[in-house]
């Protein structure tokens, strides 16, 4: 099961006089992580190499550097601690010390993997989206209950009998979301796609 980040978080380190800055942030299209690299991007760095993956997406870049010594092994980091919808940056100061092809993939894949690996992540779910109207006396008791089955309340409409509610349900639990309401509702209420 794909992991992405909970928030931002980056990791320093030196390696032979060159400082590393490796920046992970979580990102949900391809549009953001490319806003996320721009917004931080070290312009008077030696290099600012980068990768995301978002889906079945993904990009790199050596920005300089020689190919397949950073973007790469970035992305191998990323797919390496099993992350999706992530944004990593690596910034290089070079310190006049030349670190090899061998090296730079090192530097770069393990600024980037030490980094997403202190960091704080959650469980990607995929979740499929539902629909289904309840009546005042049932919603104390389905709300109370959507959290045991890792269901989302994405909004609810109330009119004058009860309410509508749109829900993210994780496709696994779809089946015991549809007998929790029936069994509220004494089969009345059925779940309908969206």
């Amino acid at each position: 099961m794909p992991f992405t980040l909970i928030s931002p978080c980056e990791y320093r380190e030196e390696i032979r006089k060159s400082r590393f800055l490796a920046l992970a942030s979580p990102v949900t299209s391809a549009a953001e992580a490319q806003a996320f690299i721009t917004t931080h991007s070290d312009p008077s760095a030696s290099h600012n190499c980068w990768a995301w993956k978002v889906g079945q997406q993904y990009r790199f870049s050596d920005d300089g550097e020689p190919g397949g010594t950073a973007g790469r092994p970035i992305l191998a980091a990323i797919e390496a601690q099993e992350m999706d919808q992530v944004a990593v940056l690596v910034i290089r100061w070079y310190g006049g010390i030349q670190l090899g092809t061998g090296g730079l993939a090192r530097a770069y894949g393990g600024s980037a993997n030490k980094c997403l690996q202190a960091a704080p992540c959650v469980e990607l779910v995929a979740r499929e989206h539902y629909r289904c109207h309840c009546l005042f006396a049932e919603l104390p008791l389905l709300k109370a209950r959507l959290s045991d089955l890792d269901c989302l309340l994405e909004s609810e409409t109330y009119d004058a009998t009860g309410a509508e509610l749109h829900l993210a349900v994780p496709a696994p639990r779809v089946a015991e979301l549809q007998r929790l309401l029936a069994d509220i509702s004494r089969g009345r209420v059925e779940l309908q796609a969206q």
